[in-house]
């Protein structure tokens, strides 16, 4: 098989589909986000890369909180309407009927329809070019508990969550592994032997 080789590109994919919410209980946003991730485990770090002319933008900027909403099938179609309307114009909340939570750790909602959502406090911005990397703190996890089993096992993957490849959205489905499941196959048949 032989690859084209293309100019450097933002081409990394799946990636998670997230609806950032920020504000305060009275005044507050979603923005649709594609540009996040883990960056560290000890302690719990993730970003959240934001335009600067974005509404959200400022918000965080000025309150140094977000909440990272995971996002089920059920409700993509509310969230990438988040991302193609700005909240300078609409109430984003009401429009969607999506509903708005409070968190237990910090100032901003959590919506209440996503079936995890990671609070963050903002402790460096990176300015990158055409983004500002938040760089963040995760000091709480809301999780739904209907994805917990009776030893509190989490099942994220009972969740339906949609994952963003190069503008367009997919439902994630079949499990083809787990982590480690090379190397305990291979330690498996060695056993047989």
């Amino acid at each position: 098989m032989s690859k084209v080789n293309w100019k450097g590109s933002a081409l990394l994919s799946p990636l998670p589909v997230v609806a950032v919410t920020c504000g305060d209980m009275e005044k507050s946003n979603i923005i649709t986000i594609a540009w996040t991730g883990i960056i560290n485990s000890d302690p719990p770090k993730t970003y959240v890369s934001v335009r600067p002319e974005r509404f959200s933008h400022k918000i965080i900027s000025e309150t140094k909180e977000l909440c990272i909403n995971l996002t089920p099938s059920q409700i993509i179609r509310q969230v990438d309407w988040c991302g193609v309307r700005s909240g300078r114009d609409v109430d984003k909340f009401e429009k969607t009927k999506l509903t708005k939570e409070p968190c237990t750790c910090i100032g901003c909602p959590q919506i209440a329809e996503s079936p995890l959502t990671l609070e963050c406090k903002v402790t460096d911005v990176i300015s990158l070019g055409s983004h500002d990397m938040f760089i963040c703190d995760i000091v709480s996890v809301n999780v739904d508990g209907k994805l917990l089993d009776e030893q509190g096992k989490l099942h994220l993957e009972k969740a339906g969550l949609a994952a963003y490849c190069h503008g367009e959205y997919f439902a994630l489905g079949k499990k083809i592994g787990k982590f480690g499941f090379s190397h305990a196959k291979k330690r498996a048949q060695s056993h047989k032997r």
